[in-house]
């Protein structure tokens, strides 16, 4: 929380407060970049002809291309029970129940909470403690960014990526490496981690997280979590590689890997909810890597972005209506859990 420091003189005089940090300046930012995009991706469009184009998708590839990203937060939910299984047990639907409500949220607010949310709720649903399902989301994370960044690099070698990603892909790499070095400490120096948590005035939530990680990475589905982890990313590529074929753009799937590690990349830095703009700025970026044109590239990077996002909405609004909770309720009961 911040508050005002006050620095006292001997005599009891104020020598002035420090300034708070200006929390608002990120949020501000998210939302600068993300209009910023919008502004470039969307200027001069003609709206008709691009309309009248999409209006032509052929249907079956857009009901592929729902029915793979519906699979993807399935397979999510498969992965996410596989590495919970040494600490806890829960039906494969509410995890992905769980997963639907938070993507919801991450559509609905800014900065992603829907981590939290769904963390939170696989915690209740499963009886256990909010420390260790988040310990699961991090371990979640780090391989998919492992994944990621292999994959970064199989995509670096067939078309010449824009600079700003390779920035980012340095700067996610040295993330995941002290991630990773975490991680390590926790589950393979277990007993020196918990000497060292015991001394940390959160002892108690540190040593629940690094036992579950402990217990989460000797198990046997461990590895089995690892394989559905490349399943999940890969899988991520066919709504990609649908809407292509779609929209009539003579790409294969390597073209739509591409775009998916540039999606996957951009969607790091804070923004509005959604990724509004920067998902539209990077599928055109992707697209145009392959010769076509700003237009054509913006209707692309529409079609997916309504392909994608509207089953989110009403699988997201869905799950959420099972729990008769009200999201606003459950985020602030998973803020106070965390």
């Amino acid at each position: 929380m911040d508050v005002d420091i006050h620095r006292m003189t001997p005599t009891g005089g104020d020598n002035g407060a420090k300034r708070k940090f200006p929390t608002w300046l990120i949020p501000l930012a998210g939302y600068a970049i993300s209009i910023a995009c919008l502004v470039w991706v969307y200027k001069g469009f003609d709206w008709h002809e691009e309309l009248l184009r999409l209006k032509d998708t052929s249907l079956k590839w857009v009901l592929l291309a729902i029915a793979a990203d519906i699979l993807v937060y399935v397979v999510q939910g498969i992965r996410w029970n596989t590495l919970l299984r040494p600490v806890g047990r829960l039906p494969v639907s509410k995890s992905v129940q769980a997963i639907y409500i938070g993507l919801f949220a991450n559509e609905l607010f800014p900065f992603r909470p829907g981590e939290v949310i769904r963390c939170f709720l696989q915690a209740r649903w499963a009886h256990i403690h909010v420390t260790v399902s988040l310990s699961s989301a991090m371990i979640e994370r780090l391989l998919d960014g492992v994944w990621l960044i292999l994959g970064f690099y199989a995509a670096s070698f067939f078309v010449e990526l824009p600079h700003i990603l390779l920035v980012g892909s340095r700067i996610l790499a040295l993330l995941l490496a002290v991630i990773a070095g975490l991680f390590i400490l926790a589950v393979y120096y277990h007993k020196h981690a918990r000497r060292l948590i015991h001394k940390s005035k959160w002892a108690d939530e540190l040593l629940q997280l690094a036992d579950a990680m402990y217990a989460m990475a000797n198990a046997p589905s461990f590895y089995a979590a690892i394989a559905l982890s490349l399943l999940y990313l890969a899988l991520q590529v066919i709504p990609i590689w649908a809407v292509m074929q779609g929209y009539e753009l003579d790409l294969g799937i390597g073209a739509a890997a591409v775009v998916l590690v540039m999606l996957r990349l951009g969607s790091i830095p804070p923004q509005m909810p959604g990724n509004v703009g920067t998902f539209q700025a990077l599928a055109v970026a992707g697209i145009r890597l392959f010769g076509y044109d700003k237009p054509e590239a913006t209707g692309f990077a529409t079609l997916l972005f309504v392909v994608v996002t509207a089953p989110l909405w009403i699988g997201g609004f869905i799950a959420l209506t099972a729990t008769r909770m009200k999201l606003d309720d459950i985020r602030t009961a998973a803020n106070e859990h965390k």
